[in-house]
C-alpha cells in the first residue's frame, strides 16, 4: 500500500510526537509498505491562526499523488488529522488541548484572548463533524480516548505501541540517583520536581535530561535550582545520546515523570523496560494507565511534599524499589505491544 501518515509539528521543536510519526513509518515501511510522513508547519497564535492551519488542511487533496493513487492516510495531530481522503484512519495522540481540557487551566493561552472562545467553538464544531469521516478513530491511549468522547462524544479505541528502541534498554545495579529524562517545559513540570528535592530528609541526588523548549528556560530551572539551595543535588545532562540515555535508564535508582495530564508518555514505558519504578502524580495522565501505585512505583498528589516523600522514600528502601522494577518489567511484558498489532489494526 501506499501511505501517507499526516500530523504537524511547530518547527524547530521536537518531542514524542515527531518520534512516534517516524516509528510507525519505519514499522510501516518494514511491513512492505510505501510510507511518507506529510508534516503541516503549525502556529497556534494569534488565535485565528489556527482556523487557517484547519482551512489549510480541508483544502489539501492527497487522494493521488503524480497520477498514482494514496491507498492510506493515517491522521495523528490536530488539524493534520482533518485533511480529507476517502481511506482514513485516525490515531490520535491528542486534540488542541487548550480548547478542550486546558482551556481554564495554568497552562492555557486561547482563553485570554479576545476571540479564544470563538476559536474554541469552532475547533470543537470542525472535531466533532469531520473526525466521524474516517473509517476507523484509535486514540494514542485511554487518556486521550477518554478527553475525545467527554468533549466531543465521540468513541475511539486505544491503541499502544512500544516506544523507539525498546530492545536496547536494559538494566543494571543502581547508582544514587534518580532519573528525570524529559524535555525541559512547564507540563512537565521540573519545577514541581526540584520543590520535591528542596524538600527531601535525605541526599537524593535528581539527574535531568532533555532539552529546552525555550532558550531561557533551561536557565530559569538552573536559577530555581540555585534559589533552593539544591544545584549540588539537581544534575543537568541536556541533550544526550541514545547509549547514554539507556545508561542513565539502567543505573538509576528510580524515574521520576510527573507531567500533567499526558497524553501517553514513553518515559514511564522506558522505565517499565530497564526495571526501574516510576514515581508519577494522581493528575499525569498516561502513565497512570501502566504505573501500579506501590507495586511498580508509587503515584502521590502533585505537591512538593508528597513527590520528596516518594523520592525519600525510594532512597530509603531500595531493595523495595527493584522489586518494583523488576515487577514493571514484568507489567511491561504482559502488554504484548507491538508495532505488528498498531499496522494490523491500523490497515484493516
Amino acid at each position: 500500500m501506499r501511505i501517507l501518515i499526516a500530523t504537524v509539528q511547530v518547527p524547530f521543536i521536537r518531542g514524542g510526537a515527531e518520534i512516534h510519526a517516524e516509528g510507525l513509518r519505519d514499522a510501516l515501511r518494514e511491513a512492505g509498505h510505501e510510507t511518507e510522513i506529510l508534516t503541516i508547519p503549525f502556529k497556534w497564535y494569534p488565535p485565528e491562526k489556527i482556523l487557517d492551519h484547519v482551512l489549510a488542511c480541508r483544502l489539501i487533496d492527497v487522494s493521488e499523488v503524480a497520477g498514482t493513487r494514496v491507498d492510506r492516510v493515517i491522521g495523528l495531530r490536530f488539524p493534520a488529522y482533518l485533511i480529507p481522503h476517502p481511506n482514513k484512519v485516525l490515531w490520535i495522540l491528542h486534540q488542541h488541548r487548550t480548547a478542550y481540557d486546558l482551556w481554564d487551566h495554568a497552562l492555557s493561552d486561547l482563553v485570554y484572548y479576545p476571540n479564544g472562545s470563538q476559536v474554541r467553538d469552532a475547533i470543537e464544531h470542525a472535531d466533532r463533524k469531520l473526525i466521524p469521516e474516517a473509517r476507523a478513530v484509535f486514540a494514542n491511549s485511554r487518556n486521550v480516548a477518554q478527553r475525545l468522547k467527554r468533549f466531543c462524544d465521540i468513541e475511539s479505541t486505544p491503541l499502544y505501541h512500544p516506544p523507539p528502541n525498546a530492545e536496547r534498554f536494559y538494566t543494571s545495579d543502581a547508582e544514587d540517583y534518580l532519573f528525570f529524562p524529559s524535555r525541559l517545559c512547564i507540563p512537565k513540570r521540573q519545577e514541581l520536581a526540584l520543590e520535591a528535592l528542596a524538600l527531601t530528609r535525605n541526599p537524593v541526588r535528581l539527574v535531568f535530561a532533555g532539552t529546552s523548549d525555550h532558550a531561557d528556560y533551561d536557565d530559569k530551572l538552573q536559577s530555581l535550582a540555585r534559589k533552593l539551595k539544591v544545584q549540588k543535588r539537581a544534575e543537568w545532562l541536556g541533550g544526550i545520546s541514545e547509549d547514554e540515555k539507556h545508561s542513565r535508564y539502567a543505573c538509576a535508582l528510580a524515574i521520576v515523570y510527573p507531567p500533567v495530564d499526558e497524553d501517553y508518555g514513553y518515559v514511564t514505558l522506558e522505565a517499565m523496560l530497564a526495571s526501574k519504578p516510576v514515581i508519577t502524580c494522581r493528575d499525569s495522565g498516561g502513565p497512570l494507565e501502566f504505573v501500579v501505585d506501590q507495586t511498580t512505583g508509587l503515584i502521590t498528589d502533585p505537591a512538593p511534599e508528597a513527590l520528596a516523600a516518594a523520592f525519600d522514600f525510594i532512597w530509603e528502601n531500595r531493595a523495595e524499589a527493584k522489586a518494583w522494577g523488576d515487577a514493571g518489567r514484568d507489567r511491561y511484558e504482559s502488554l504484548n505491544l507491538s508495532w505488528a498489532n498498531v499496522i494490523q489494526k491500523l490497515l484493516a
